[in-house]
């Protein structure tokens, strides 16, 4: 059969060839792709923000009972407030001049054009919460504490971060000394209570009309020593002087140390207030450091002052405070509400999370020991076991005992290996044998003596086991 000259035309055509570029299309795609994932940036923490991690856990949740704990024991109700308030809020109480409201508040513009901001203490929320919810008609002083993060655009350093977290404590209502120390009492032992040895710093800046006639006197004797203070306190002396006496700064500590002394200005009864306060420190044995110097960074503060810090061998004190607080008789009404004195403290939890980790003892890894949560570890092996653990896990839990336990691992000897990592004292084993004899496995892992006891009397034994242990 003869093929058309169409066919014949087709079959003589040669193989069209490829552009370059056609040629290197592959290649070039294989490169864009590569280029692509390069470009990808991963996601990376804000400058001052941290993540909390598990391995950290401990440490969190050990501060956080401990401060349940001693809030229930004197009496404080759990409150929260919210995060994001109005800015005004914080620009009237903290006040203007303060570094916080001048450098370090969070503060934007909402969708509806308020200004808001996000919160950097929580005194002021919860005397905003007092005033509105009406409880300066319930019954004198209410008594409230609370936990969460607070934000300051503050520059990032050792203990120091934009996202920070606190406990504190309020007490509204009530103008005796024995509120100054009882609060005193609450952060110094929440401390004492995680093994950090610590001291009180405390000074009395008295009503707003003494610290009138002291900065006076104050202001006078700054400017004659201008040339010798840092920059931020020349600013001070006009905005702010007080906060020239909380300057870190090695230039200004010469100058500061010659400064008059507020307690010298103090009236009768701000003195007398104050060494009543000293006396129910000295009754319950707190130790504590007169701190002429000590006038916190914040406005609202009358009277009693405080800060709590670590004790430190062959220093004075340490840098960084673990708490601050004091009194803020003018609070309530500064903010709409009636006459009313208050006093508070926050502690700082990163702070006080370092000295802990830093307590911490090592083991031979280098890894950190874990210090707390349940002593006994579950294991399994063999898939009819691990099909039987949640229901075990559970069944323990519900009677009231927790246990440690990994499922994603199969390996009965990495299971052990979490095990002493934990610091267990005894492991339940259930493998393939167990769960066919209805039995399980208790292992002393001091001894390494092995026990095989009913299913139905685990609750039983786990019971003499945690009851031997405390």
């Amino acid at each position: 059969m003869k093929k058309s000259s169409g066919e014949k035309k087709s079959a003589k055509q040669k193989p069209v060839k490829k552009t370059k570029s056609e040629k290197i299309e592959p290649k070039t795609k294989k490169v864009s792709e590569t280029r692509a994932n390069k470009l990808i940036k991963t996601p990376t923490l804000l400058r001052g923000f941290k993540d909390i991690m598990p391995k950290d856990q401990d440490y969190w949740k050990q501060s956080y009972h401990t401060a349940e704990g001693i809030c229930e024991a004197y009496g404080y109700n759990w409150m929260e407030t919210p995060i994001l308030e109005e800015a005004s809020l914080f620009v009237r109480s903290v006040g203007k001049g303060t570094d916080i409201v001048d450098k370090e508040m969070y503060i934007f513009e909402d969708r509806d054009g308020s200004k808001v901001a996000l919160r950097p203490e929580a005194t002021a929320s919860v005397v905003r919460a007092y005033i509105g919810h009406g409880l300066h008609t319930t019954t004198q002083p209410v008594k409230v504490w609370y936990w969460g993060p607070m934000f300051r655009h503050d520059r990032p350093q050792a203990g120091r971060f934009r996202e920070l977290h606190q406990f504190g404590c309020e007490n509204i209502g009530v103008h005796e000394p024995v509120i100054d120390a009882e609060l005193i009492s609450v952060a110094y032992n929440f401390l004492n209570d995680l093994g950090v040895a610590c001291t009180v710093h405390i000074n009395s800046i008295g009503t707003a009309e003494d610290r009138e006639r002291y900065v006076i006197e104050l202001v006078g004797y700054l400017r004659s020593k201008r040339s010798y203070l840092c920059e931020d306190c020349r600013r001070r002396i006009n905005k702010n002087p007080m906060r020239c006496l909380d300057c870190k700064q090695e230039s200004c500590q010469p100058v500061i140390e010659e400064a008059p002394q507020i307690i010298d200005w103090l009236s009768d009864a701000s003195k007398t207030f104050f060494m009543t306060v000293l006396e129910y420190l000295d009754e319950i044995n707190i130790p504590y450091v007169l701190d002429s110097t000590l006038v916190r960074g914040l406005d609202y503060y009358t009277d009693t002052v405080f800060e709590i810090y670590e004790e430190q061998k062959g220093e004075e004190k340490s840098q960084n405070a673990l708490c601050g607080g004091g009194r803020y008789n003018g609070l309530v009404e500064q903010l709409g509400g009636p006459p009313t004195p208050g006093c508070g403290f926050a502690v700082g939890l990163e702070r006080v999370v370092s000295v802990l980790r830093r307590q911490t003892e090592k083991d031979v890894e280098g890894e950190e020991k874990i210090l707390s949560g349940p002593k006994i570890f579950f294991a399994h092996l063999g898939d009819q076991a691990r099909r039987q653990s949640l229901r075990i896990i559970e069944d323990l839990r519900r009677s009231g005992y927790v246990v440690r336990h990994n499922l994603g691992k199969s390996s009965l000897k990495s299971q052990m290996e979490i095990a002493n990592k934990y610091g267990v004292t005894h492991t339940l084993i259930l493998g393939q044998k167990e769960v066919q004899d209805g039995t399980i496995i208790i292992r002393d892992m001091e001894s390494g003596i092995q026990e095989i006891v009913d299913q139905k009397k685990i609750s039983h034994e786990v019971k003499k086991i945690v009851e031997k242990g405390r």
